[in-house]
């Protein structure tokens, strides 16, 4: 049946029956449903991100005292006070050794695991959820726990003595405090990098495996010829997540050590929280959050470019 339409005096049109709608409607359509889907996460960004580091760099530029309510306008005079802060080198210094020592130990360590448990043997299924564990327990109770462990008459040294070995006072002397506080940070995540690696390690095809072995590859050559390249995308993530999470660790050190013994252990973050709320110095502590901000960012850039020449079979 068709519509008659009137048009005008003696006019008359045919309305055309079940008219489509155009495809600039549905690419409209489509637009306004993708802007919707993406406004709470760029909301989001922009009140917990954007803004947030827009206030800490204009904090930085001040000299913001909260007891005595003042603040006034110092520009760069709290980044020229850096230059000359010997506690905060320190500081750097602890957190370059602490980070270096997370990325190597972690990664090792969680690649070894994985490997092994990627050879199907029996009780697999045990280890892969006891290396996990430690993931979701409680920060500040695994730390105090490996406190406990670290005292003098310890767990640890307990262990040490059954074996004649008297063993230091871990947490009092700045070598040994370092060491403690980078196991107990990498036995904590070290079960995350290890699934990671695992389920990496999984998708490396057994042909190619095999096609190396028939070529007269050993173990060990297939490893590092083989196996390290096809899970290098994996090893490059892991890498990132393990420098930016070592380099904003905070609770660790407050429980386990409180930046002791001397500044051994005050890494940057933890002489931010003393600059602020122990000392409220909120504009240099704004400062110093700006250069932490810059370091992370300058490291994790690095680690990207460089993927180039070491990350093979990116997707």
């Amino acid at each position: 049946m068709t519509d008659l339409t009137t048009a005008g005096p003696g006019r008359v049109t045919t309305a055309a029956p079940g008219r489509r709608t155009r495809p600039s409607t549905w690419r409209r359509r489509d637009a306004i449903a993708g802007y919707l889907f993406a406004a709470p996460a760029v909301v989001g960004s922009l009140a917990f991100v954007i803004a947030p580091l827009i206030a800490v760099v204009w904090y930085s530029l001040h000299e913001w005292n909260v007891l005595a309510s003042t603040f006034t306008f110092e520009g760069a005079g709290n980044y020229e006070r850096m230059l000359a802060d010997t506690a905060l080198h320190d500081s750097l210094t602890a957190s370059a050794w602490f980070s270096l020592g997370v990325l190597v130990l972690n990664i090792s360590l969680a690649l070894g695991l994985a490997v092994l448990l990627n050879q199907r043997l029996p009780g697999t299924t045990f280890f892969r959820v006891a290396f996990f564990s430690p993931v979701v327990v409680s920060l500040v109770a695994w730390t105090i726990v490996w406190g406990f462990l670290l005292q003098v008459d310890g767990g640890i040294n307990s262990f040490l003595a059954t074996f004649g070995i008297t063993g230091p006072n871990w947490l009092r002397t700045s070598i040994t405090a370092m060491i403690a506080v980078v196991v107990v940070q990498v036995f904590k995540n070290v079960g995350l990098n290890m699934i990671l690696f695992l389920s990496a390690l999984q998708g490396v095809p057994e042909e190619i495996q095999e096609a190396a072995t028939l070529d007269g590859a050993g173990a060990w050559r297939r490893f590092w010829s083989v196996t390290v390249p096809m899970i290098s995308p994996t090893i490059l993530l892991v890498s990132i997540l393990t420098v930016v999470g070592s380099l904003e660790t905070f609770a660790l050190i407050d429980v386990l050590t409180q930046g002791g013994p001397g500044n051994s252990t005050t890494v940057l973050v933890y002489y931010l929280y003393r600059q602020a709320f122990q000392f409220n110095e909120f504009g240099y502590a704004s400062a110093i959050a700006v250069l932490l901000f810059l370091i992370v960012l300058a490291l994790t850039l690095v680690q990207w470019q460089t993927r180039k020449r070491w990350v093979h079979h990116e997707a």
